[in-house]
């Protein structure tokens, strides 16, 4: 991360799914835009009465407006450049995805990746969890309707090339 970038978007209790065949269950985190990178933090220092407070503000949020270019309060560069040392978070260069979209579909709306780090094809389904179930493991329960589009946008004004 660049000592000038800046967040542009920044969503909480995302869920994270793996698009390959035969894999199972995801990872709940952050989606973290800057005018450089798109990070999936789950490995984060912030605290947990933050984010417990932040989720239910972001859900309250998107039933007013489903626009998901938004940032809370309590989490700025300083502390997105401290998660992003952890290796397990993914970094990624606007220049590494090779496709983006997001697709409407009856329970809400998914965010769809594709990108190549370190040799490996990667393919995910990022979706905004609005209530979730804690046993036996954390899974979302209910999720958002969201306008995706000005977050694809953003990224595909500002790759290099075109897929």
């Amino acid at each position: 991360m660049d000592p000038d970038e800046k967040i542009q978007a920044h969503l909480v209790s995302v869920w994270r799914e793996s698009k390959k065949f035969f894999s199972i269950g995801g990872k709940e985190g952050m989606l973290v835009l800057t005018d450089k990178h798109l990070m999936f933090i789950h490995k984060t220092e912030a605290k947990m009465n933050w984010w417990k407070a932040i989720t239910q503000r972001q859900v309250v949020n998107f039933i007013k407006s489903k626009n998901t270019m938004i940032r809370h309060d309590g989490y700025d560069e300083d502390e997105l450049r401290n998660d992003v040392e952890d290796k397990r978070n993914t970094v990624l260069a606007f220049d590494e995805i090779s496709s983006i979209d997001f697709q409407e579909k009856d329970w809400g709306t998914s965010l769809l990746l594709e990108y190549e780090k370190d040799g490996k094809q990667e393919k995910f389904q990022f979706s905004i969890a609005q209530d979730w179930v804690k046993y036996p493991a954390k899974e979302p329960t209910k999720y958002m309707k969201v306008d995706w589009k000005p977050f694809v946008q953003y990224i595909k004004d500002r790759q290099r090339f075109t897929k």
